[in-house]
């Protein structure tokens, strides 16, 4: 029986790591969705009017992000917005690793360790779908030849 719960924390834990970089590129979304979501709770709409304003803002920040990541024709102004989707996801992705590694090291020092290379890793995987978003059909050389 101590067998299956030590598989089953090890499932969960597996699972949760997955979610964690399947949901690493919403981290801007969320951030904005949930600030919203608390101004608008703090100056009176309520529960429901609190989550729909924050839902609102999250989706209308997913899609601005998408429009303008497609959009955008200089390179460096596409890294600008990749970076503003990519950061967020580094921070939590160190927050969460850190929240993992601080019940299974003792040691500060490595617990740290630990959680750079977790954001590391949550931000190569963010800034990975960012850049599959950005990737848009364009003319290829062939076009250009013909044209």
């Amino acid at each position: 029986m101590i067998i299956l719960g030590i598989f089953a924390s090890l499932a969960a834990i597996g699972l949760l790591c997955w979610l964690l970089f399947t949901l690493a590129v919403f981290a801007l979304p969320a951030f904005v969705g949930v600030t919203a979501g608390a101004w608008a709770h703090g100056t009176g709409a309520g529960i429901p009017g609190a989550v729909l304003v924050g839902a609102v803002a999250a989706a209308l920040t997913l899609a601005a992000g998408h429009l303008l990541i497609t959009l955008v024709r200089p390179m460096w102004l596409k890294l600008i917005l990749a970076i503003a989707f990519v950061a967020p996801a580094a921070i939590a992705g160190f927050h969460a690793t850190h929240g993992i590694v601080k019940h299974l090291m003792a040691s500060e020092g490595w617990q740290i360790t630990f959680s750079v290379i977790g954001a590391i890793a949550v931000g190569i995987t963010a800034f990975v779908r960012v850049a599959g978003m950005a990737a848009s059909p364009g003319p290829s050389g062939r076009d250009l030849q013909r044209a």
